[in-house]
């Protein structure tokens, strides 16, 4: 029954940042595009305040995953966080404001990582529950930081062009 609501959950999240992806990229960004980096400053207390209840379960043992274990779930992120750049534009538009280019591949690509991500979990299940959770956790912060810091680089430069 977990399990379903977990995947419920999921599909609403990834539904939920599609819709407003879309949504977005009909109007301008605005400012100095310090909004593309307002994810990462949420997700990255978020995601240490998880890692932090999860090595603070009572009653529970917690192993930290090995090191070469969280260098794989990093170096997935850092691949994630690149397809995910590629894929990722501003244009400056006649009317002089900066506009994010429309890419008809990004909720497939979302989707994609999401099933990744998915299978990786059922398919390393053997390991515990906190160490899978802190591989998802590593992985999820690297590809999040490298998507919003590249995204906000391309950003300022089409700003200075």
């Amino acid at each position: 029954m977990t399990t379903i609501f977990i995947y419920a959950l999921m599909a609403v999240l990834v539904g939920l940042m599609i819709w407003l992806r879309t949504k977005r990229r009909r109007g301008p960004v605005k400012g100095n595009g310090i909004r593309i980096l307002l994810p990462l400053f949420i997700a990255f207390p978020v995601m240490m305040i998880s890692v932090y209840q999860l090595l603070h379960i009572p009653g529970q043992t917690h192993v930290l995953p090995a090191f070469w274990e969280l260098l794989v779930a990093g170096l997935l992120g850092v691949a994630f966080g690149y397809v995910i750049l590629l894929h990722t534009a501003y244009e400056r538009r006649e009317d002089g404001l900066i506009y994010p280019k429309p890419n008809q591949y990004f909720k497939y690509i979302i989707i994609a990582i999401i099933l990744i991500r998915v299978v990786l979990t059922q398919y390393l299940s053997s390991l515990g529950t906190s160490e899978i959770s802190m591989l998802a956790i590593t992985m999820a912060l690297v590809y999040i930081s490298i998507w919003r810091i590249g995204s906000f680089i391309k950003f300022r430069r089409t700003l200075s062009v």
